[in-house]
């Protein structure tokens, strides 16, 4: 039986780490996926840090083609939407996650794992999140308010026993910067109606109030008469300046997460969300987070 990497349900944790990467040129991806395989962290919870990773898909097929579902692709291309509207695409080959209670730990942990990543991949991106007035974002809501409870949520995010990748994972990671400027000065009622959500207890607003163009009616995916879900943690990030949302998306099927991004954009419907008029999107990668047991495999014991 397969177990998911710990971090991707660690709740609460207050200081987070994104980092990203590339494989360095000449270098092999089993050379770069036996570095991160053998670092502590990815396999469990130390000195108060959780650390996840994840592969672009088509690397980590490469390594592990058997611990891989079928079908799942990088963020390969942008997400076209209506009126010239579209999502980019920045897929790099390594994402790695870093979260905990004390910045200073997260701090030190990412840069530790930087250290050891240096001779085989390139830090192409780094972006530090935080939690904001009790898990709201920068928008002032709340955000997450759609998660399945820690109870239901493996059933959302990993892959089933039995199946290839069992108890991983395809996670979608997006920074979003936000107009503040802009999104602050509407009433409350527009911003309510732009979500779909009421702003003191987010409350869902009714349909007829809240309209097609909303992010609760754009996010909200019907299959076969049922919704899906995904699950979510999202953190704030940037400075007083600039700054905005990472989006951190977990599911067992990419194909939820990437008919959220084509409704959002129009591509389905001609229908965009409204709230991507005031928060724009910069980044856009998906990767597969394998189990526990799937990234063992590739650890090279210490001497």
């Amino acid at each position: 039986m397969h177990t998911a990497q710990s971090g991707v349900f660690a709740l609460g944790t207050g200081s987070h780490s994104h980092l990203e990467f590339d494989l360095k040129a000449g270098v092999e991806p089993l050379t770069m996926v036996r570095v991160i395989a053998s670092l502590r962290a990815p396999s469990i919870t130390t000195g108060g840090v959780n650390m996840v990773v994840g592969f672009r898909p088509e690397l980590w097929a490469r390594v592990s083609p058997d611990q891989v579902p079928h079908r799942v692709e990088g963020f390969n291309s942008p997400v076209q939407g209506v009126d010239g509207y579209a999502m980019p695409a920045k897929q790099y080959d390594l994402w790695l996650w870093v979260a905990g209670h004390a910045y200073e730990r997260v701090f030190d942990a990412a840069r530790e794992a930087i250290a050891a990543l240096e001779a085989t991949a390139v830090l192409v991106d780094e972006t530090d999140g935080w939690t904001y007035k009790d898990n709201r974002d920068l928008t002032g809501f709340i955000d997450g308010t759609e998660n399945p409870s820690l109870a239901v949520a493996p059933e959302v995010a990993l892959i089933p026993d039995g199946k290839p990748g069992a108890a991983g994972s395809v996670v979608l990671v997006q920074k979003w910067i936000h107009d503040s400027r802009t999104w602050e000065a509407l009433p409350v009622i527009e911003q309510e109606k732009t979500i779909g959500r009421t702003k003191a207890d987010s409350a869902e607003l009714p349909e007829e109030i809240r309209g097609p163009h909303s992010h609760v009616s754009r996010t909200v995916i019907q299959q076969n008469g049922e919704e899906q879900h995904i699950f979510r943690r999202n953190t704030p990030f940037g400075t007083p300046s600039t700054h905005g949302t990472i989006f951190v998306g977990f599911s067992a099927d990419q194909k939820i997460l990437a008919r959220m991004l084509t409704r959002m954009a129009g591509a389905e419907d001609g229908i965009r969300d409204t709230l991507t008029y005031y928060a724009t999107a910069v980044s856009g990668a998906y990767y597969f987070v394998p189990s526990i047991q799937a990234l063992r495999v590739f650890a090279v014991e210490a001497e």
